[in-house]
């Protein structure tokens, strides 16, 4: 499938020249890059007893920047 995707020149230029000294196309390039991406943040897994258990809750950062003022007492 054909998409467009928009890069800033400094990015389209390291593809150039990734695709160039490993002689692949640059849509190769992209292709490895993006499942690299993918494989590295893989779905959550909806099984999980745990999964969505936060949910319905406060955003856990604030929470836990609560929680850490509270040692400084």
């Amino acid at each position: 499938m054909r998409t467009v995707v928009d890069l800033p020149d400094e990015e389209l230029q390291a593809i150039k020249a990734l695709a160039k000294r490993e002689k692949i196309s640059q849509a190769e390039a992209i292709r490895r890059a993006v499942r690299a991406y993918l494989h590295a943040r893989p779905a959550p897994d909806k099984e999980s007893p745990v999964f969505g258990l936060w949910e319905g809750r406060e955003d856990g950062l604030p929470y836990q920047e609560k929680l850490r003022d509270e040692w400084s007492r």
